[in-house]
């Protein structure tokens, strides 16, 4: 196997990590901006998508496949964002007799697409939140205003593809329902080409549970100890942790056997995560699934001691899953991740982006650092402003808070 990573940044330099230590043949693609970028030069291999927009480099399909024909690639790790979640990437990718590490693109279509996935968890038997079908764009204002009633406000109206935040409105009242839809519409057209969307009841102090998994071909599915991701900013996550302080061993039981069960009806395979709602009174809800590796996926291979990414390499090369799902099911201590942007907090956190003058790696006993840069790198414009991570990890909450604070300093 030939792994050719069709991401950027620290995610790919994350998943270039794991091939080195599997001994197995890297590739990193890189647009013109970032010919310099610190995964290029951590592959074996490296070749160029072109331009800097993403449409013409990470998004682009033919350039990708073109990229990996080259090199004698037999795999694509796609990371996350850009195409990971893209079920015709996935499924040409395969259709061109290349190994898609993740999911089967029939799944990524029904598990990735939000309200198919609320279907597929209704008919598992999982709680889901009350919401609506994909709204078709010829429905009135009128009929828009009726959906919206029968879910009652406030609600959000989200974008049926991608996630972090991404065409995705909260409305309190009806007087900025069609504004806001036309927002959501415009904003997820823009990141995911795809401009659906649909309507959810927001629901009122809750906690944001996720449940990662594991999935092999023969048809295991390993489900991990909680993380949270309650602390977040424009409905994108900031800080997540694991485990959750108000998830007891009773309520991780039933959420993992709630994503076992999804998972297994929909023959999952390759890494996951099942998020959920939690309210007040211990009730779950799904919400929605992410098909592909999570950002925060450092903190659930820190209290397990599993490496996520060895285990989707060896999943797509057709081994069985040999964890013990008890093991993995429990936490050892605790971890916290703080992602790190490149912003301007005079701004009202802007995207800042420009020449890393200097940069100093926060390290020490329980700390990783998940980067993407380096001193010198110049932070494009062009892509998601996050550049590194912060993981710490202490056998309790409270140790692991103190280094977690300790993002990187970056000037």
């Amino acid at each position: 196997m030939k792994i050719l990573v069709a991401n950027r940044g620290e995610i790919a330099v994350r998943i270039l990590r794991a091939c080195r230590e599997l001994r197995v043949p890297s590739v990193a693609v890189y647009s013109e901006c970032d010919r310099a970028a610190l995964h290029v030069r951590q592959a074996d291999e490296a070749i160029g998508l072109g331009p800097s927009l993403p449409a013409e480099s990470y998004l682009n399909t033919e350039r990708i496949l073109e990229a990996a024909e080259q090199t004698g690639s037999t795999a694509i790790h796609p990371g996350y964002g850009f195409l990971s979640e893209n079920a015709t990437f996935a499924r040409t990718c395969r259709n061109s007799g290349l190994v898609f590490i993740g999911p089967d693109a029939a799944v990524i279509e029904t598990m990735g697409g939000k309200t198919a996935a609320r279907r597929a968890a209704i008919e598992a038997g999982v709680p889901v939140v009350p919401g609506t079908e994909v709204l078709p764009d010829t429905l009135s204002d009128e009929d828009l205003a009726d959906r919206a009633d029968e879910v009652g406000y406030p609600l959000f109206i989200k974008a049926v593809a991608g996630g972090g935040g991404r065409g995705m409105r909260r409305i309190a009242e009806p007087a900025g329902l069609v504004a806001g839809v036309e927002a959501a519409r415009s904003e997820a057209n823009t990141a995911f080409g795809e401009s659906a969307v649909y309507f959810e009841r927001f629901l009122e102090r809750v906690r944001h549970i996720e449940v990662q998994v594991l999935g092999d071909e023969h048809g295991t599915i390993v489900p991990f100890v909680e993380r949270e991701c309650s602390i977040q900013r424009r409905h994108q996550k900031v800080i997540e942790e694991s485990p959750s302080v108000a998830v007891t061993p009773a309520l991780r039981a039933e959420l993992a056997e709630a994503a076992v069960a999804l998972c297994a009806a929909v023959r999952y395979s390759n890494a996951g995560t099942l998020e959920f709602l939690l309210d007040a009174e211990q009730r779950f809800y799904f919400l929605e699934m992410n098909t592909r590796l999570q950002v925060e996926h450092p903190v659930t291979e820190l209290v397990t001691g599993v490496d996520l990414v060895h285990w989707q390499i060896r999943i797509a090369r057709g081994e069985r899953l040999t964890l013990d799902r008890e093991r993995v099911g429990v936490p050892d201590g605790h971890a916290i991740e703080c992602r790190v942007y490149a912003e301007d907090p005079d701004a009202g956190f802007l995207p800042s982006p420009g020449k890393i003058t200097s940069l100093r790696r926060p390290s020490g006993p329980g700390v990783r650092d998940d980067s993407g840069v380096e001193a010198g790198f110049e932070v494009p414009v062009f892509y998601d402003s996050m550049i590194s991570k912060v993981i710490a990890w202490a056998p309790e909450r409270a140790g692991a808070t103190v280094p977690s604070k300790l993002a990187c300093n970056v000037d």
